[in-house]
């Protein structure tokens, strides 16, 4: 057996946050085994010694920690049935401070009676241990034991993953994992991408964390983040989050000081001697027996960092005459950048509604 190191991605910031420890099994011979780990480790589990060859594992990823990059995370496997095992059990509990290691519970057989295990990673979380979830969303006994284990990280299952992009049954789901983490304090990890289609998908999402080949192979310790791959991470999620907020829906305006009229047909804003908003300068309706504009009170003014959604919010509740004003958007010290017209807003209220929904 050797072990292999899979990165675990930062999606927002493209860098490494941590890796998965992955075990790999040789024949006699020195050729790579045709039976998968899952084998291995079940038919050492059958033979009686499966404590104990996870417990090698855990050895292993103890003594790698003092190696780890800065900031980084290191996640291994861990039977949920043997963890109660003193041999897998005193390993972790007798090594002192256990962070920054994640045990990542790997369920292949039922636990009658949790209440040992539970007291188990109480203790070991109480030494700095995190615990993750793996395969979450594959069934029920899945989401049994994540109101049991209150997990700190919640693995996505690889089916939901797979051609997710083009699946909104999937992203649905996703979508309510990631909000059933964020009650419980659990960030969300997407397993198994392997394009970008399904990456963008679930930066798109928020999902905070990612693995898969398109993003870094298993490889001995510690393989770092392609740069194209880094830039491209960053890039998606800067989109994501213009596509988010109303940075990307200011419409630059004409800008009017004092008592002079605007020079052109369109919407303006009157400013102040430092570029604040005193009035929102509107063209004359049809109908109107003369051309110009007639001046409106400021109703609402955001900061470019606004949500859609939370924009929108705060436009129905203006009055009823005021209501399709355009919106004033400001910068920190409250000059005026531009409008959004509501049109507009609610226009991306609906593309957004319509990509979470399908």
């Amino acid at each position: 057996m050797r072990l292999v190191f899979q990165p675990i991605v930062d999606v927002a910031r493209g860098v490494v946050a941590g890796y998965e420890t992955l075990a790999r099994f040789r024949s006699a011979d020195g050729s790579p085994s045709p039976a998968t780990p899952d084998r291995w480790f079940a038919a050492a589990d059958a033979a009686g010694i499966g404590a104990r060859v996870e417990a090698l594992v855990v050895a292993r990823c103890l003594q790698l920690r003092a190696d780890l990059p800065p900031n980084c995370f290191l996640t291994v496997n861990v039977s949920p049935h043997l963890l109660t095992d003193p041999e897998l059990a005193d390993l972790l509990l007798g090594a002192g401070d256990l962070s920054p290691l994640v045990l990542e519970l790997t369920e292949h057989q039922a636990v009658a009676d949790v209440r040992p295990l539970l007291a188990v990673q109480d203790a070991l979380r109480d030494r700095g241990a995190l615990v993750a979830l793996d395969d979450a969303g594959s069934g029920y006994s899945g989401l049994q034991q994540l109101t049991a284990f209150r997990p700190q990280l919640i693995k996505l299952d690889r089916a939901l993953v797979d051609g997710a992009d083009a699946d909104p049954v999937k992203l649905a789901l996703a979508t309510l994992l990631g909000e059933f983490g964020a009650r419980i304090d659990a960030w969300l990890l997407a397993e198994g991408v392997e394009t970008w289609g399904e990456m963008e998908a679930f930066s798109r999402l928020g999902v905070p964390l990612a693995q898969g080949f398109l993003l870094g192979r298993p490889a001995p310790p510690w393989s770092s983040l392609d740069p194209a791959v880094a830039d491209r991470l960053r890039r998606s999620h800067a989109q994501g989050l213009l596509r988010e907020n109303i940075a990307s829906l200011v419409e630059r305006v004409e800008l009017v000081a004092g008592d002079a009229e605007p020079s052109g047909p369109g919407p303006a804003v009157r400013v102040d001697g430092l570029g604040r908003p005193v009035a929102v300068l509107l063209p004359l309706r049809r109908g109107d027996d003369r051309p110009g504009h007639r001046a409106a009170p400021v109703s609402l003014r955001a900061a470019a960092s606004t949500g859609v959604a939370e924009l929108a919010r705060r436009v129905v509740t203006r009055p009823e005459d005021t209501r399709f004003d355009p919106v004033v958007c400001v910068d920190d010290v409250g000059a005026v950048l531009g409008v959004v017209l509501v049109e507009h807003l609610l226009t991306r209220l609906a593309e957004q509604d319509d990509r979470r929904t399908g």
